[in-house]
């Protein structure tokens, strides 16, 4: 029994090192909500909690959706919405992560007829009026680090980097990492969006970032339709979550380990019993 617990422990610590941080996956980037509101136990509200409702659940199957919940009452009541994970998620901490976003938007966004939240590993938002298709280059959020020097060779890494995800090489993905050295750079768009769409909308937010962050140790820009991000290694753009993530999962391993030499020692030790015990009926 104790060996078996011993495995057990062993491949948890094997999950935790391959599986991203959910803690980091919700990390909160931004978040908004419409100044209309509705009437609480209203048709409308209704539409919204089951719309919500909808998002968990196709989480599980998909990073992408979108949904319109109409209301046979009025058209007043039709609601649209969509979610969307990072690229690179599976589906389970995809649904973990809407979860977490839908939570937190419903008590950021209380009886608000519309609201949008991006956390770093997903995206919702939803709204009475429908803005699916359609282009929107709005700055929600720009961030950037403190500079390098126009002469290093990071700022030429960066810069070949950010072409790579404006698609440089002529493919669609919608979802593009890539990295040079010690850069790495990651671009998403909303996939309700066309390839051009896509592609202006990401070279749009590259030209903010070279304008704006300069030749910055790390920059982020999202738009209201996509975002870009570029890092040095080492370089953090959410104000020390990775740091604090990483320290978090030292400390687990750490318990973990404990824990594990703590049943070896046990299972030593009851064996060692065991023999004492057999060699003690053996000698009457």
């Amino acid at each position: 029994m104790s060996l078996t617990i011993t495995v057990f422990v062993s491949l948890l610590i094997i999950s935790l090192i391959s599986t991203p941080s959910m803690s980091s996956l919700e990390s909160f980037v931004f978040g908004g909500c419409s100044q209309l509101k509705y009437i609480s136990d209203s048709p409308y509200e209704s539409n919204v909690n089951s719309l919500l409702t909808s998002m968990v659940n196709s989480a599980s199957f998909t990073n992408y959706n979108n949904f319109t919940v109409q209301s046979p009452s009025s058209s007043q009541d039709t609601l649209y919405g969509l979610f969307q994970c990072r690229g690179d998620l599976s589906n389970g901490d995809c649904a973990r992560c809407v979860a977490s976003a839908v939570s937190q938007l419903g008590t950021l966004c209380l009886d608000s007829c519309g609201g949008g939240l991006q956390l770093d590993g997903c995206f919702v938002k939803f709204d009475n009026i429908s803005y699916f298709g359609m282009e929107d280059k709005t700055v929600v959020l720009k961030k950037c680090g403190p500079p390098i020097g126009f002469e290093s060779d990071s700022f030429t890494r960066r810069d070949a980097v950010l072409g790579y995800l404006g698609g440089s090489d002529g493919s669609y993905k919608p979802y593009r990492v890539g990295g040079s050295g010690d850069v790495y750079g990651v671009a998403q768009c909303v996939q309700d969006l066309s390839a051009t769409e896509c592609r202006d909308c990401v070279s749009d937010a590259i030209g903010r970032l070279k304008t704006d962050c300069g030749p910055a140790a790390w920059g982020d820009m999202y738009l209201a339709k996509c975002y870009v991000r570029f890092s040095e290694r080492g370089a953090h753009s959410h104000g020390g979550n990775d740091n604090n993530n990483d320290e978090e999962i030292e400390k687990t391993l750490a318990i973990l380990i404990g824990l594990i030499a703590g049943v070896t020692l046990l299972f030593v030790f009851l064996s060692c019993l065991r023999n004492a015990c057999e060699r003690g009926k053996d000698g009457k």
